[in-house]
């Protein structure tokens, strides 16, 4: 790390380690912003696009047949940014599978976890508010049988970490995280930030929050993950979100570098101003595509629905391709606790319908496909 590279004194620090390495200890918050016209007006347009996102998400009849795939795809999505490579049909079939069948390949892995951190997150904020406890049981399940000897799940690092091009030493890593012995009053600080109300407008502290979280960088790993995670659960516990209906992963892996940057400038620059616009852009940007999203889905829905008629298995059967667009003739069953002959009966008629498509070309052991389905998941014909 360069301490020339950082010019700001109000950003924080660079302080010479005694074992001779540089690292950056980040400001107490908050910092001391001015806020420019272009700002403010970026601010109330990213306000209405999540106003309207919260107002369809309070009226949906079914929330969850957009909530479970749309976690998912973010699960994909984040971890991607990571350099997971699994996809987010990789996700879906194992997730048809028994808990023992599941597959053991280490990105799947990780994006299971993923999964299972925010939903852990989202039932945990019934019953705690968004603090410190509740972070380190999110990270546990987030790394839970993670590879590597850096994982440490729920734990805060005792050693130091360094975020750089693969290769990066602590010495040539563009940037090194404050050194353990700092972390009790940096995270302390960054949690009372977090209990502040009525300080700032809720998407100018979410984005603190987020950027002093990522310059502290308190786990060994996982820190990038959890505090995109971290990003939707503030909306939700501030009331600004009633379900888990934005994620900002899709903006982020579109301008990763950008993101990147904006967050190392705030450290070396105190250009707070550039990663807010940033923020609030890709805010506005996806609760508008979510808006577009989620009525899409619900339009296909009905399309489906009413080439099925009175066909209650079938009918169930379609819910269930929501929540998952893959299926096969023994998941039919489990889902509609039915005979394999009655389970085969409902896949064939949805397949007769255009519904499900058969992808494998096997006689045994056949997989369908729920294409319309997975590809406005996947945000593919989007506005056609």
């Amino acid at each position: 790390m360069n301490p020339k590279d950082f010019r700001a004194l109000s950003a924080g620090k660079v302080i010479r380690t005694p074992t001779g390495y540089t690292a950056f200890v980040p400001a107490k918050l908050p910092p001391t912003l001015t806020y420019d016209n272009q700002l403010v007006l970026s601010l109330s347009r990213a306000d209405a696009a999540l106003s309207e996102l919260s107002g369809l998400g309070r009226h949906l009849a079914n929330p969850h047949l957009l909530i479970a795939p749309y976690v998912r795809r973010e699960a994909v999505l984040s971890s991607r940014i990571e350099g997971t490579k699994a996809s987010l049909s990789d996700l879906f079939i194992d997730e048809m599978e028994q808990p023992k069948q599941r597959t053991e390949d280490d990105d799947v892995q990780e994006v299971r976890n993923y999964v299972a951190a925010m939903e852990h997150g989202l039932e945990r904020l019934h019953k705690l508010p968004l603090s410190l406890r509740l972070v380190r049981e999110i990270h546990a399940r987030l790394m839970k049988g993670a590879r590597g000897d850096h994982a440490t799940p729920g734990e805060f690092r005792r050693s130091q970490n360094w975020i750089g091009p693969s290769g990066s030493t602590i010495e040539t890593a563009p940037y090194v995280p404050p050194p353990p012995e700092y972390l009790d009053d940096l995270l302390g600080d960054w949690e009372r930030f977090l209990h502040e109300r009525n300080a700032f407008p809720d998407l100018i502290q979410c984005a603190i929050m987020h950027e002093q979280f990522e310059a502290i960088h308190p786990f060994l790993n996982g820190n990038g993950r959890l505090g995109r995670l971290l990003i939707t659960l503030f909306l939700i516990e501030r009331g600004r979100l009633p379900q888990p209906l934005l994620y900002l992963s899709a903006y982020i892996e579109a301008h990763r570098q950008d993101y990147y940057d904006l967050l190392q400038r705030v450290r070396t620059h105190g250009d707070w101003m550039g990663w807010l616009r940033f923020f609030i852009a890709g805010v506005t940007e996806i609760a508008l595509e979510a808006v577009g999203q989620a009525g899409r889905m619900m339009d296909l829905r009905e399309k489906f629905r009413a080439r099925l008629r009175d066909k209650a298995k079938a009918l169930a059967l379609l819910d269930e391709l929501f929540l998952n667009p893959y299926m096969s003739v023994s998941r039919a069953e489990q889902v509609l606790k039915v005979s394999n002959p009655t389970a085969r009966q409902a896949v064939t008629l949805l397949q007769r319908k255009g519904m499900l498509k058969e992808i494998t070309g096997r006689t045994w052991g056949k997989l369908y496909l729920a294409k319309p389905i997975m590809e406005t998941i996947e945000l593919k014909g989007k506005g056609k």
